[in-house]
C-alpha cells in the first residue's frame, strides 16, 4: 500500500468520508507494528489538516470510513456509533448456501472477559456452486450476503458468520483455511471479501440525515465475476 490519495465520498467543513481500500489500517496499531502507512496519515496529508476516525473497520475490510475535522464533531459522531444510531450495510462473500434471510444474535466475548449482546441481520443476494473440489466435497458453494449489523462489536460480522459456519472468504483469523487457500491459488485473492457499503447517520452539525455509499472495490468485483456472480447494482 502506497500513499496514493484516498477516494473521498463526502466532504464538508465538519466531516470527510472515504472509501477505504482493502489491506489498509485505519491508524497505528500494536498488532501491526511493522506497518508505516495508515488511512489517518494519508488523509491528513491529503487534506493538510487534522483528522480523526470516528469509528474503525478492519484492515482487510474496504468501504465507508468517517473522519471528523474537529474534536467536537468527532465526539458527537462517535456517540452515535456507541449508542447504535448509525445504520450500516455490508457486503460479504461467504462459504455455503445462506438462507434467504436470517439473524445471528449470540453474545460475543469481550477482549477483557465477559460477554456483550451482538445482533447481525443478513439476507442472501446470490448463491453459486463451483465445480471445484475443496476438502472432501467435489463441488463448493458460496453466497453473497448483504449484512446489517444492529450492534457494533469487535469483528462482529466475522465472528457471527464463523459461528454459523458460513465463513467469510479471505478471513484468516475466523475463516476456513481450505476455502481461503483455494481462492488464493485459483483466483489470486489476497484480502478478505467484506465491504462496508453504506452508512446512514445524523450530521452532527446540521442535523440532516447523511447517507453515504461506497462503490465495491475492483478486487471484490473481480472475484465475483471470476466465480460467475452478477456484479450489477452492488452499492
Amino acid at each position: 500500500m502506497t500513499n496514493v490519495p484516498l477516494p473521498i465520498l463526502y466532504q464538508d467543513e465538519h466531516l470527510v468520508v472515504i472509501n477505504k481500500p482493502h489491506n489498509l489500517l485505519v491508524h497505528r496499531s500494536p498488532i501491526a507494528a511493522e506497518e508505516t502507512v495508515f488511512a489517518l496519515q494519508i488523509l491528513r496529508d491529503q487534506l493538510n489538516c487534522w483528522v480523526s476516525p470516528c469509528h474503525r473497520i478492519d484492515r482487510k475490510t474496504s468501504g465507508v470510513l468517517v473522519f471528523a475535522l474537529s474534536s467536537e464533531v468527532d465526539k458527537e459522531v462517535k456517540k452515535q456509533f456507541e449508542t447504535q444510531q448509525v445504520k450500516k450495510k455490508y457486503l460479504a462473500l461467504v462459504r455455503g448456501y445462506l438462507p434467504e434471510t436470517g439473524t445471528a444474535d449470540r453474545p460475543l466475548e469481550k477482549e477483557n472477559g465477559g460477554f456483550q449482546d451482538a445482533v447481525t441481520h443478513f439476507r442472501c443476494l446470490q448463491q453459486i456452486e463451483l465445480e471445484i473440489e475443496v476438502s472432501r466435497y467435489p463441488t463448493s458453494r458460496y453466497s453473497l450476503a448483504e449484512i446489517t449489523p444492529e450492534t457494533g462489536r469487535m469483528h462482529q460480522i466475522r465472528r457471527h458468520f464463523a459461528q454459523m459456519r458460513h465463513y467469510l472468504i479471505g478471513d484468516k483469523k475466523y475463516g476456513e483455511c481450505k476455502h481461503n487457500k483455494m481462492f488464493e491459488e485459483r483466483f489470486g485473492l489476497n484480502t478478505m471479501l467484506l465491504h462496508a457499503g453504506s452508512l446512514t447517520f445524523e450530521h452532527p452539525v446540521t442535523g440532516n440525515t447523511l447517507e453515504v455509499e461506497a462503490p465495491v472495490s475492483s478486487e471484490f468485483l473481480r472475484i465475483l465475476d471470476a466465480i460467475g456472480m452478477e456484479t450489477g447494482g452492488l452499492f
